[in-house]
């Protein structure tokens, strides 16, 4: 198996949030696909908080391309050099007003659709973590902070109250550690 060979790059937007690119590939067997796009995304982290009380830290936020509100676990990108173990304790704390004296234990780093996109989250399981602030939201960010009981958070991925993929993902990576 050989790689694509890329032929061409032309950019067709680039923004703050992301790029859009359209790429000309050629193939192992020599076809050329014209009109390759690409999401140029950098990548965020998330995690599953758990308090000392083990309640589940949830944030619930409209989210416009869906056009509905989720319930979703904290998460966000890196700022600038930002490493990932500070950006995902700096969103945790900016959206919930959460923290914890253990550090964040990573569960793992997955691209989010490798056949259009180029960026990758990184999962962490945060626990022992108590209310210490106020949120510091951006402004465009309107959350609202819930606790679910550790025990009640399964019955809510299996009838769909939380349905959204990497809340999901996350919780059933951590699910092993949330009961130690």
């Amino acid at each position: 198996m050989s790689n694509w060979k890329t032929l061409n790059v032309n950019y067709v937007y680039k923004t703050a949030f992301g790029n859009l690119r359209k790429d000309t590939c050629e193939l192992p067997d020599g076809q050329i696909i014209e009109d390759y796009y690409v999401n140029e995304y950098v990548d965020w982290v998330n995690a599953i908080v758990l308090t000392k009380e083990k309640q589940i830290v949830l944030v619930k936020q409209y989210r416009y391309a869906a056009q509905d509100f989720f319930l979703e676990i904290p998460a966000g990108k890196p700022e600038g050099n930002e490493v990932y173990e500070n950006a995902i304790l700096r969103e945790v704390r900016e959206e919930t007003g959460f923290i914890s004296e253990q550090p964040p234990i990573l569960l793992g780093e997955f691209y989010v659709n490798p056949a259009t996109q180029t960026n990758k989250v990184v999962s962490f399981l945060i626990v022992d973590a108590y209310k210490a602030f106020d949120q510091e939201l951006d402004p465009t960010e309107f959350i609202d902070v819930h606790l679910v009981d550790l025990n009640d958070m399964e019955t809510m991925l299996v009838t769909g109250e939380i349905n959204q993929l990497f809340t999901v993902s996350a919780y059933y990576m951590s699910k092993s550690l949330l009961t130690k």
